[in-house]
């Protein structure tokens, strides 16, 4: 335990960069390999088609890596079947000698909608706990048999086997109350996305717990992660202009019930989710004000950073800080704007090791 904020007693936090992998996949690998030496919990990366495919990239990584984990944050199982999540990941494990893991959800919004899917009638979280049955059978296993209601089976085993005794199966939960409980009773934690307010981790752990407990689980044991648009350099400012550049596309995901919690309206993020599904990106960002800025991303010096992790996550329970590093490069691919001031991932990932994890050991 760890002395927080307020003098309040808080549990050790481990910190773990979500990468996006649009970068060269030279530099990607070199990255991961930079986050191992550092001393990271994870890499994860989004598994859907806007990206390089994260299983190959951390395939490569996984020979020039020894003890960071990687996987998924978030592998949708609308697009991508269970079954073969279950394989990739057992496949991986053996690559890395034990580190992977695997966090399911029901996909991006954005990304369903070019595939023509109407997320609201997938029944995201019933589709989410059933896919976390098979890929659990499925790596204790090796075999399933089952009749569901999205993902059936007779005798399919796999060759495909885990070194690690229990790959951990998360759950990426944004809406809750009932994905938050679900992490909580049906697998070994939540990520929960794009959430900065004490009182968004505050309603998140609550649920949490109570799905633990009517598991008669220890909601202590469990992975608990704060998924962040993340953005850390001297330059408060132009951190945070780095973070304004990304914030509207990220938020265009948030449901309304989410924005409230962390103190925006979502009349005043409307605007900007126009402009992004217009393709606007420019106007997008234009609309994007500093105020919505601060309250929709974890940007500025590391010790503006930090303050914010101590006063009102950290003391909510959350053990878990999942890093998506927005720097230059990444602002460049999505925008085409061009930053300075900011660090890139690399320099970004030092600031963290340097400054911010020893506070949270």
């Amino acid at each position: 335990m760890r002395e927080g904020a307020h003098g309040k007693e808080t549990s050790p936090v481990k910190f773990s960069y979500a990468m996006l992998p649009d970068y060269p996949i030279t530099e990607s690998l070199a990255s991961i390999r930079l986050a191992d030496e550092l001393g990271f919990h994870a890499v994860y990366a989004a598994d859907e088609p806007w990206h390089k495919d994260l299983w190959l990239v951390f395939a490569a990584a996984a020979a020039s890596t020894s003890q960071i984990r990687l996987g998924p944050s978030v592998s949708a199982v609308t697009l991508r079947e269970p079954s073969l999540i279950a394989q990739a990941a057992a496949t991986l494990d053996e690559l890395t000698g034990g580190r992977a893991e695997v966090v399911l959800g029901s996909g991006n919004f954005g990304v369903l909608a070019q595939y023509k899917i109407d997320w609201a009638r997938t029944k995201p979280l019933t589709r989410v706990k059933e896919a976390v049955a098979v890929v659990r059978t499925l790596l204790d296993e090796g075999t399933i048999t089952r009749d569901g209601e999205f993902y059936s089976y007779d005798g399919l085993f796999t060759f495909a086997r885990p070194v690690q005794e229990r790959l951990p199966v998360k759950i990426g939960a944004m809406r809750g109350p009932k994905s938050f409980e679900a992490a909580g009773e049906l697998s070994d934690g939540v990520h929960h996305a794009l959430s900065y307010s004490r009182e968004a981790y505050e309603y998140a752990v609550e649920h949490v717990k109570a799905g633990a407990e009517r598991a008669g689980k220890d909601w202590r044991t469990l992975d608990i992660g704060a998924w962040v648009v993340f953005s850390v350099g001297p330059d408060s400012a132009a951190a945070k202009e780095a973070a304004r550049s990304m914030v509207g596309l990220y938020a265009s995901a948030m449901p309304p019930e989410q924005l409230e919690r962390n103190g925006v309206d979502p009349a005043d993020m409307a605007p900007v989710i126009e402009a992004i599904g217009a393709g606007d990106l420019a106007k997008a960002i234009e609309l994007t004000t500093p105020e919505i800025t601060e309250r929709l991303s974890l940007a500025g010096t590391p010790e503006e950073v930090r303050a914010k992790i101590e006063s009102d996550i950290a003391p909510t329970g959350v053990n878990h800080m999942i890093c998506a590093i927005t720097d230059p490069g990444l602002v460049k691919t999505f925008t085409g704007r061009d930053l300075t001031g900011v660090p890139d991932v690399d320099g970004q990932l030092r600031l963290i090791h340097e400054h911010l994890m020893p506070a949270f050991k």
